[in-house]
Formats: structure tokens, sequence, C-alpha cells
């Protein structure tokens, strides 16, 4: 039985709004993936996002189908429509609880950029969210992983692990630790900036895989309301 075989799949769990999905997304979990050795990425589209909710936000079923065309043929990435499927408010703890259900025996890995984890606090029953997985958290363009040490009080700073280079992951380290902090050469890529620039006419080419860039244009999202039409905005409590 090979190393792979003896010990419990991992899976990883990527959740967002991704609107749009793009290339940065895609190179950190290709990162994550690698580092902890993780059999399964799973990508889950918001439906409602409890924060995220941008006023051109595209629909959760555009979104969940920019997240198949970016992960299509990509071995271990996975598009799930867990989140959209359930059509109501998207919350990590509720996800995670389905995610578990379905796979008792694996080990979880939730995948999140530093911005998030600082607001972790403000989650829907945040302590059962790190009860029920890891959380490896991500080096985000502008924002210092460092600042990730202060978020929670004391009696978790044990649980933490900044994973250097010179970091071995085993399992016993994997079984120890609850929360680890990993740098990585993120891509100076937003969500944010790729719908300005189809709001202004601007080329997103190289930005996102190309298929997501056709879907785009092709659907006609971010694009600013027509005259005498107003788009309506998804209301809600990432």
């Amino acid at each position: 039985m090979n190393r792979t075989e003896a010990r419990a799949p991992r899976i990883g769990v990527f959740g967002g709004t991704f609107d749009p999905i793009h290339r940065g997304h895609l190179r950190a979990a290709r990162l994550v993936a690698r580092r902890f050795a993780l059999d399964r990425v799973l990508f889950i589209p918001s439906s409602i996002p409890p924060h995220k909710r941008a006023p051109d936000m595209a629909p959760a079923e555009a979104r969940m189908a920019m997240v198949e065309l970016a992960v299509r043929g990509l071995g271990r990435f996975v598009a799930s429509s867990l989140e959209v499927a359930a059509g109501s408010t998207s919350y990590s703890v509720l996800t995670l609880a389905r995610i578990r259900r379905r796979n008792p025996s694996a080990g979880l890995f939730f995948l999140l950029g530093v911005d998030a984890f600082l607001e972790i606090e403000t989650w829907r029953e945040w302590r059962r969210v790190l009860d029920q997985c890891r959380l490896i958290v991500m080096t985000r363009p502008g924002t210092d992983l460092n600042r990730a040490w202060g978020v929670l009080d004391e009696s978790y700073r044990g649980l933490i692990l900044e994973v250097g280079p010179g970091i071995r992951l085993s399992a016993a380290t994997l079984e120890d630790r609850r929360i680890f902090l990993l740098p990585i050469a993120a891509l100076p890529i937003s969500s944010t900036e790729i719908r300005r620039r189809v709001r202004e006419g601007r080329s997103i080419r190289g930005l996102v895989p190309r298929a997501v860039e056709c879907y785009i244009i092709r659907r006609n999202l971010y694009q600013p309301p027509r005259r005498g039409k107003e788009r309506r905005e998804t209301d809600g409590p990432i």
C-alpha cells in the first residue's frame, strides 16, 4: 500500500464569491494543494455571501459556470455546487458540516486569504468552523500575514503554525495544529479590478482563464445597467 492510500484523504475547501474566479485563485489553490498534499480541492461559489456583496455581483449560476470552466481538466480541482444548489445565505460552518457528512473520514483543509481570516470572529459559529477543519491562511496582495497572529485570543496561539520553507508538514504536525499561515507568491489580481476593467471596456486577457473571459463577454457580465433599467442588488446579512 503506498503512502497516499495509507492515510485518510485530504480535501481542500476553497469557498468564495468567485466574482469572477481568476488566475490568482487557481495559483493559490495549486500551491496549497502541493504543499499540503491535498487529494482534492473543492471550489465552492457562494449562493448569497454573508459579507461580500458587490452591487454588480453576477448571479450565482453564472459564477458557478465560470468556476466549472476554470477548473475543467485540472485533475484534483473540482467545482462544487453545494452552496449554489442550497440557494440560501452561505455560511462556512454549514458547508463544512455538509462536506463532513459526505466524507466522514477525510481531513478538511479550509483555504482562505489573510484578509478574510482577520474577520473570522464575525463569522457565524466561527469556533465550530475551527473544530471542523484546519485553516490554511494565505498571503494576499497588500495584506501582512503577520497580522494573523493577533486575531484570536491567547488560547489559540499554540495552534497556529507559520509554514515557512523549512517546515515539514508531517501527519503529527497536521494533527497538532489547527491554523497554518502559508506565505505564497500571490498574483496581484483581484475580482474587483477585473469587474472594473470589464465595465470600462478594457481587456482582461491573462487575468482569468480564456474560457472564463469568453463566458463573461458572451453573457455581458459586469456591464453597467442599461438606461431605464437598474440591476437589483442582492439582499443579505467571506
